[in-house]
């Protein structure tokens, strides 16, 4: 408020006056001050005026990367739990995958009643935060770290998980295997291509780049670039992919090349038992993370100082099918 003040030529008080629509300001400064207000695009930050005054708000954020996904729905219902024991509402938001977005959802979010948040980040750049937190703004990231940014953050053993599920296929005897993940802009994606790439490591095979496609997670995406994989002249018999929405794509695609290929998904479907092409998976509680974070986001807004926090969700293989590498015509 200080800049608009100076900007306006008038006092804090009367920027905070205007602000907070308080009467006794007469119109031609009034005018003045809404007018630095847009030149200098000033937001009135209720989350952190009410922290600074000791009064709560009671009801946090949450900002999702997609509504679509159902584990996004778990979490956000997890959240929501521990939300409603504090006696807090919750307010759900999504960045649709998209950094400019995210960074809109947020800054509407704070510049609106909430006293702290929950994000799942998409860009690799979050300083945009620093001046919010200076403010009084509590902020957990959830299922990926911030970038550029020491703060608290709850996720997964990607890198961990991805190993396990490359180290299934191989022991099955496949020896060339796709990826199908994520942008390298999202963090998760980038450790589990580093978990893939490890267990290939520690069998002996080489990295394929020709392997790997990285793409929007969008099903008919996710389908084409999996597809791109099963048509390669030097055909793969195993594909890991990456996410949910990836296996979803990946699933379509084995079925329209109709041959055998072997599936492990990071993330648990809905009804996997029942799919006609069995898909092991890596699993985890999507609940598990979200609890974690709204009670760390819950301690911080009480008043908890230690410095940021980083809880790793562990991941555990569900074998569904064996996977095994079909027989040659030969044998």
């Amino acid at each position: 408020m200080r800049d608009v003040a100076e900007r306006a030529g008038v006092s804090l008080k009367t920027v905070s006056r205007v602000v907070n629509g308080e009467p006794g300001v007469r119109s031609e400064m009034q005018g003045r001050v809404e007018e630095a207000i847009a030149a200098l695009g000033f937001r009135r930050n209720v989350a952190a005026r009410s922290l600074r005054m000791g009064h709560p708000i009671g009801s946090i954020g949450l900002v999702v990367a997609d509504l679509m996904n159902p584990f996004y729905s778990a979490v956000a219902s997890a959240v929501e739990g521990v939300a409603r024991r504090h006696d807090t509402a919750l307010i759900i938001s999504s960045s649709s995958e998209d950094a400019h977005s995210e960074q809109g959802a947020v800054l509407t979010l704070l510049a609106r009643p909430v006293d702290g948040l929950i994000v799942v980040p998409v860009g690799d750049d979050h300083r945009y935060l620093e001046r919010e937190r200076q403010l009084g703004a509590r902020v957990v990231f959830l299922d990926r770290a911030g970038g550029m940014i020491e703060a608290d953050a709850v996720v997964l053993d990607n890198v961990g998980g991805a190993r396990r599920a490359v180290e299934h296929l191989l022991r099955r005897g496949h020896r060339r295997i796709g990826f199908v993940g994520d942008p390298a802009t999202v963090h998760t994606a980038v450790e589990r291509l580093e978990g893939y790439r490890a267990a290939l490591a520690a069998a002996g095979i080489p990295f394929d780049p020709d392997l790997v496609r990285m793409t929007s997670s969008a099903p008919e995406v996710s389908e084409s670039a999996a597809g791109q994989l099963l048509a390669l002249e030097d055909q793969l018999t195993a594909i890991f992919a990456a996410n949910n929405r990836h296996c979803v794509g990946t699933l379509r695609a084995v079925r329209a090349a109709g041959r055998p290929v072997a599936i492990v998904g990071f993330d648990d479907l809905e009804l996997a038992d029942l799919l006609p092409i069995p898909v092991s998976v890596i699993a985890y509680d999507p609940g598990e993370l979200g609890r974690a974070a709204a009670e760390l986001l819950f301690s911080r807004m009480a008043g908890d100082s230690r410095p940021p926090q980083r809880i790793v969700v562990p991941t555990r293989l569900i074998q569904r099918g064996t996977g095994e590498l079909p027989p040659s015509p030969s044998r």
